[in-house]
């Protein structure tokens, strides 16, 4: 069965809100005889993401769906900081495909509007066109998760494939992120690299533990000595400017699963650290769809990749190690182990003589009590840089949101007994924990970068609710605005 989704936008009219098809929509209206409208202003206006079902109503669709589009005025809204008018599209396409599928038809194609943003109809489609159920039995599957999306303007199928490529690699970065850790171990890992991203000709090299080893990467392998699963990093090059314009490197943390070591976290929700390489699947889904899109870009992807667990060989609170760039770190607390493996990182990534590091990371728990699961955390040491990131997430309706980067907080890094610097701080507490990590990372960035971006998505790593174009569950965000960022970065 082939279904069109439509949308509809409320205006206000003297004291009355009505509806206002789309300009495709108001074509299949008179292709009804006016009938569409005529029984969609029955029982009123529509409401932003409700949806109203017609059959057969439109000789080419047994099912004609309409679903409100918001306000008709929608625009960018400084308080939200929010590009209303996208996101109103994303949200009301997603909740009309949401909707097809509760009715439990047979449905095969959905036709969708453009609804004045075709990028952003795609985007929504797709993102809601997603569930990870591969480890059930077939009868316990997701039903009616196989729609074929089409666009219905021939002229705007580029931007309708634009937002289903940029859905399309967000929902890999989801699906990454929910694997089980099991399924989803360091090696593994850099085998989904190679599979994922040398097709669309990026390079991959997985690199082994003699290597980091030989890198001297203390901080990254203390990390590692608690798991029998041997550690990978990974690292992508994707290029596609002239020899002369240098790279933007693209740091991810990669725990693949994070008990917290010897300081072992609580057991209620612990299997949702099966995410904690959010970071990594963020780099490694972004890079390769750049690739995808054919972006002008030139990018270095570096993911450190391990568990941390506890056992007989683990690092021990109160255990030296030494970074690549000889720096002594007191280890007090071995669950604050991603800044110890984006340390190594961040060292490697300065050898690439770089315009711009970003590191990204599900790295503190403090991040969710300073923003909520609202936006993710961007520390940058430049505000040209910031404004280009928020700029893009007001797009995207992904937003960021900028934490400081003082000194008081690097104070508080230092405050080691044993060593030049120490990986947790006494006063690491609430929301400025996340600005305390940021403060550490910053220690490691090399002379030959000279700027740097960091960005804590602890606070974004799970959909709960917040976003009615995706399920519950891990979301890979902010995959679509660090796409949009990277592409600015490089036509700036």
């Amino acid at each position: 069965m082939k279904v069109i989704l439509l949308g509809s936008f409320e205006k206000k009219e003297c004291d009355n809100k009505i509806n206002v098809l789309t300009p495709y929509g108001q074509k299949i209206n008179e292709q009804t005889g006016g009938k569409l409208l005529e029984q969609l202003n029955v029982a009123g206006h529509l409401k932003h993401c409700k949806s109203r079902v017609f059959y057969n109503l439109h000789a080419d669709y047994p099912l004609v769906v309409v679903v409100g589009l918001g306000s008709h005025d929608a625009g960018y809204n400084e308080q939200e900081d929010l590009d209303e008018s996208r996101e109103n599209i994303r949200a009301g396409i997603g909740s009309g495909v949401n909707a097809i599928r509760n009715l439990d038809a047979n449905v095969d194609l959905i036709e969708i509007d453009p609804c004045t943003n075709a990028t952003c109809a795609g985007e929504g489609a797709t993102l809601a066109n997603y569930s990870f159920d591969e480890y059930k039995e077939d009868t316990l599957k997701a039903k009616n998760f196989s729609f074929k999306l089409s666009q219905v303007d021939a002229s705007l199928a580029d931007q309708f494939e634009r937002g289903t490529i940029l859905a399309d690699f967000q929902n890999k970065c989801r699906n990454l992120m929910e694997q089980p850790a099991n399924h989803l171990t360091p090696t593994r890992f850099g085998e989904i690299a190679k599979e994922l991203a040398e097709p669309l000709g990026v390079q991959v090299i997985v690199h082994d533990k003699e290597w980091a080893e030989k890198m001297k990467m203390g901080s990254f392998l203390s990390v590692a000595k608690g798991s029998d699963q041997p550690p990978k990093f990974v690292e992508l090059h994707y290029k596609n400017t002239s020899d002369d314009v240098k790279p933007l490197v693209f740091v991810g943390k990669g725990i693949t699963f994070d008990s917290g070591g010897i300081s072992l976290k609580p057991s209620s929700a612990m299997d949702e650290m099966r995410a904690d390489m959010g970071g990594a699947a963020n780099v490694l889904t972004t890079i390769a769809c750049l690739a995808k899109l054919k972006a002008k870009v030139n990018v270095i992807g570096l993911m450190p990749m391990t568990e941390n667990l506890p056992s007989g060989k683990a690092t021990k609170p109160g255990d030296v190690v030494f970074a690549m760039n000889g720096k002594s770190i007191q280890i007090n607390n071995t669950d604050a182990e991603g800044r110890l493996v984006l340390a190594d990182a961040l060292c490697y990534a300065d050898t690439f003589k770089p315009q711009l590091v970003v590191d990204i990371a599900t790295l503190t728990g403090a991040c969710i009590v300073a923003l909520g699961h609202t936006a993710s955390a961007v520390f940058s040491t430049s505000s040209e840089n910031y404004e280009l990131i928020r700029s893009s997430s007001v797009e995207t309706g992904d937003r960021v949101w900028r934490m400081p980067l003082f000194k008081a907080f690097t104070k508080m890094t230092t405050d080691s007994v044993l060593a030049d610097l120490v990986n947790i701080s006494k006063d690491a507490k609430w929301g400025g924990g996340t600005a305390i990590a940021a403060a550490f990372l910053k220690e490691f960035v090399g002379p030959n970068t000279p700027n740097w971006m960091h960005i804590d998505i602890a606070s974004t790593m799970e959909n709960r609710g917040d976003y009615t174009y995706m399920k519950n569950g891990m979301s890979g965000r902010p995959l679509r605005t660090l796409v949009h960022f990277i592409e600015k970065y490089f036509s700036k």
